[in-house]
C-alpha cells in the first residue's frame, strides 16, 4: 500500500471558530493529493456542509465539563475515554501521517491516540490565548501552530506564528473592491460568531435605529441571531421600516462581507481574520467571558492599526454603539483607510503555510 495516499486527521470542536480554519486546511491538503478525515462531534457535524464532500467525516465520542448537569459532567470522562478507544482503534487501522487538532473538547480523543500511538501531530490555536485543550495538549504535540500574535503560550511551549486559515470561499474575495459608504445603499453585516450572540440581538438593532434618518434610509442589515431571537429581531428592524434579513447562521458570509459598508462583530479569531483577509470597517465587541479573555486579544492588531472600532462588552450601549456605526457611515475617507488598515492585518498565506508544516512533520516522521 506504500502508492496509496497519506492520510490526515483533523480534529476540531463544534463551533465554527474551530470548524472553519479546519476546514481551510483540509481544501488545502486535499489540493495537494492527501486524504483528509475530520474528527468531530455532533455539534461539530453541524458545521461540516462547507467542507469538500472527499473529506470523511468520523463523529467521536465527546463531551465537555462546562454545560450540563452534575450527571453529565460525572459521566464526561467516561464519554471521552470512549472516544479515545475507539480513534486509537481506528488509526491502528488507517495509520494517519499526522494529526492536526484545532481545539475543542471534541479534539481529544484523536489527539490522545494519536499521543499514545506517537503519530506525528500538531496543535493549531486560533485565540491569542491557548484554550482549554490545546494547553492540555502544548506540550504532548510535536508542533503548535498560533492565529494570533502575540499568543500566550504555558512555560516551555514555543509556538509558529501561521495567521489564521480562511476558507476558499474567502480567499475567493481577498481584498474585493470596496464601497466607501455614501448616500446611497449601504450594507451593515451583524455576526455574533457561528451562531449569534444574545447581546448583540438586544442592542444592534435599537443602535442601528437611532441613525439619522437620512442615513438610516440607505441601510440594509444581515444579522445573525440565535434561534431563539430571530423571530423578535426581525420584528423589531420591520416595526421601525429597516430592511434586514436575520437568519441563525449565514452559509454565505464571504459574500455579504465583501458587500458590506461595516461589520459588526465579536472579536472571534475566525471573523477577525475573515474581516482582514476581505479588508472591511469594523466594529468588535469582544466576548466578556471568553477564556483568558482571548477576544481582546484577539481584536488587539485590527484596532492598533486602525481597522476596527473596540467596545468593550460591559460598555456596549445603544447609544454609544450608534454613534460609532454612524462615524464609520458618515466619513467615507475614514471608512476606505479602515478597510485598507484590515487588509494590512491580513494572513491570506496562512492555509497554505498551515499545510506545509503539516507536510514537514509528516516528512520527519517518515524520516524517524
Amino acid at each position: 500500500m506504500s502508492g496509496r495516499k497519506p492520510l490526515l486527521v483533523i480534529a476540531a470542536g463544534g463551533t465554527g471558530g474551530h470548524m472553519f480554519p479546519a476546514q481551510a486546511l483540509a481544501e488545502v491538503m486535499l489540493r495537494r493529493g492527501w486524504r483528509v478525515k475530520l474528527s468531530t462531534d455532533a455539534r461539530g457535524a453541524r458545521y461540516t456542509g462547507g467542507f469538500p464532500h472527499s473529506v470523511e467525516i468520523e463523529k467521536v465520542a465527546s463531551a465537555t465539563f462546562a454545560r450540563g448537569g452534575v450527571i453529565n459532567k460525572l459521566l464526561a470522562p467516561l464519554h471521552i475515554l470512549g472516544g479515545i478507544i475507539g480513534a486509537g482503534i481506528r488509526m491502528m487501522g488507517d495509520r494517519p501521517a499526522v494529526v492536526v487538532g484545532f481545539g475543542g473538547y471534541p479534539s481529544i480523543p484523536a489527539l490522545a491516540a494519536a499521543w499514545i500511538l506517537r503519530r506525528p501531530r500538531m496543535v493549531h490555536e486560533q485565540n491569542g490565548v491557548l484554550g482549554r485543550v490545546n494547553r492540555i495538549f502544548a506540550k504532548r504535540v510535536d508542533r503548535v501552530a498560533c492565529g494570533t500574535w502575540p499568543t500566550d503560550f504555558p512555560e516551555g511551549v514555543e509556538g509558529v506564528y501561521v495567521g489564521n486559515p480562511v476558507r476558499a470561499a474567502v480567499l475567493e474575495r481577498a481584498g474585493a473592491g470596496y464601497i466607501a459608504p455614501g448616500d446611497y445603499p449601504m450594507s451593515i453585516l451583524v455576526i455574533g460568531g457561528s451562531q449569534g450572540a444574545r447581546i448583540l440581538s438586544d442592542v444592534v438593532p435599537p443602535a442601528i435605529a437611532e441613525l439619522p434618518s437620512d442615513m438610516l434610509r440607505n441601510v440594509r442589515v444581515s444579522h445573525q441571531a440565535r434561534d431563539e431571537d430571530g423571530d423578535r429581531v426581525a420584528q423589531y428592524y420591520a416595526d421601525q421600516g429597516i430592511d434586514a434579513d436575520v437568519q441563525p447562521f449565514f452559509r454565505d458570509v464571504p459574500r455579504r462581507m465583501s458587500e458590506a459598508q461595516l461589520v459588526i462583530s465579536r472579536a472571534g479569531a475566525s471573523s477577525v481574520a475573515d474581516i482582514s483577509v476581505i479588508g472591511r470597517p469594523s466594529i468588535l465587541i469582544p466576548y466578556a467571558a471568553a477564556t483568558g479573555d482571548h477576544q481582546q486579544a484577539n481584536a488587539r492588531g485590527l484596532t492598533e492599526a486602525g481597522a476596527a472600532i473596540l467596545i468593550p462588552e460591559k460598555r456596549l450601549e445603544v447609544s454609544t454603539l450608534s454613534e460609532q456605526i454612524a462615524a464609520v457611515l458618515s466619513n467615507p475617507q475614514g471608512a476606505m483607510m479602515m478597510s485598507q488598515a484590515a487588509l494590512g492585518c491580513a494572513q491570506p498565506d496562512a492555509p497554505r503555510h498551515l499545510a506545509d508544516m503539516v507536510e514537514e512533520l509528516a516528512n520527519k516522521g517518515v524520516a524517524e
